[in-house]
């Protein structure tokens, strides 16, 4: 059996134990009687729920719920602590998706229309800001699950998860509305850092390590490793939507190109292509995404290829998976029971090296 098989087992057996603590909040819940729905209405309030889930019936990897209960679960934790808030993390993913296609106007998610496409723009928003206060609801749930001070640690951390990832966000769009193309890869990092390295990697494995009664060096640690890995996932990611289509779920290759993204492949190239050929890469990056042909963003794909753009990007991702290692060996020793800390490797090589 191969490694990404391994992985993709993983991901299967935990999503398994999350998928239904997901399914049970997305209901309507039970109002005061003084706002119950009418029976007249319920046909529109139907309609809302299966907007509202649209995305989590979508299911994608589960990624970060997986490794927030692996790491809970290497440090001796006890699984019906950790699937309330492992159930939030995955929440919390589908409605910042919603947003994120949203602001991005992006055309796919996990082989489908994104849902403004689908539905509308006020829909979609809508959606998500449900989603939202369901996520808020499951993390609530906790304190009758949890501690109050494990509770209440655990209701802080997802605030400082969610303040940075929208500042990421912020700062994105903002490159993108202010027409910036001179970045650092310093630049590029700071973005990263708010949307992939806290978000998909150090945030879920710190909530896992809290429930689970790290202390604030062992959570300092993980912030680290999960700094180093979620950069190299980020890059990678970046890399795959210019070379790859997810399987066949994806039926357009540089949706990145398409959106205008700033990413460290793009940074690079911008600061090695040079006259008329950087002329034009710009002219395009600018452009509104409903006005780049597939002709355009291939070529500059073609310019990345060339200009060695993916391999600089491809050579960086490796640094920080080796510091990732290296923090891992050294100061995660904490993370010690069996499978669990075998199968955060497993996932970890996936994330890093997958094709998909």
């Amino acid at each position: 059996m191969s490694e990404d098989q391994t992985a993709l087992e993983i991901l299967s057996h935990y999503k398994s134990l999350v998928w239904p603590v997901v399914d049970k909040y997305i209901n309507v819940p039970d109002y005061p009687k003084q706002f119950r729905i009418p029976s007249k209405y319920q046909n529109l309030v139907d309609h809302q729920m299966e907007i509202i889930n649209d995305y989590p019936t979508r299911k994608g990897k589960y990624l970060r719920p997986t490794i927030l209960i692996l790491t809970c679960l290497a440090m001796n934790g006890k699984i019906e602590e950790v699937l309330n808030t492992a159930a939030a993390m995955q929440i919390s993913e589908e409605w910042i998706l919603i947003h994120d296609d949203v602001e991005d106007d992006s055309e796919e998610r996990r082989g489908q229309l994104t849902l403004h496409k689908k539905y509308s723009f006020g829909h979609a928003v809508n959606a998500g800001d449900a989603l939202f206060a369901i996520q808020q609801k499951a993390i609530t749930n906790n304190f009758g699950v949890l501690s109050p001070k494990i509770a209440k640690n655990i209701a802080d951390e997802f605030f400082l998860i969610m303040s940075r990832t929208t500042i990421g966000q912020g700062v994105e769009i903002s490159y993108i509305k202010d027409k910036i193309v001179e970045y650092s890869d310093e630049d590029w990092f700071f973005i990263a850092d708010s949307k992939s390295s806290y978000y998909t990697v150090a945030g879920p494995i710190r909530l896992g390590a809290i429930i689970a009664g790290a202390t604030e060096n062992q959570l300092n640690d993980l912030a680290e490793f999960g700094k180093n890995l979620g950069r190299s996932f980020q890059i990678i990611d970046d890399i795959l939507d210019i070379t790859s289509n997810f399987k066949g779920l994806k039926n357009q290759k540089g949706n990145d190109v398409y959106e205008g993204k700033r990413t460290l492949i793009l940074g690079h190239l911008l600061r090695t292509i040079k006259g008329e050929n950087k002329k034009k890469v710009i002219e395009i990056i600018l452009k509104n995404r409903s006005y780049k042909s597939a002709t355009e963003v291939d070529w500059v794909i073609q310019q990345m290829h060339l200009y060695g753009s993916i391999d600089y990007s491809k050579k960086i991702a490796l640094k920080f998976k080796q510091k990732a290692e290296i923090v891992l060996d050294n100061k995660l020793k904490f993370l010690y029971k069996e499978p669990y800390i075998n199968e955060l490797r497993t996932l970890m090589n996936f994330v890093l090296e997958r094709d998909h």
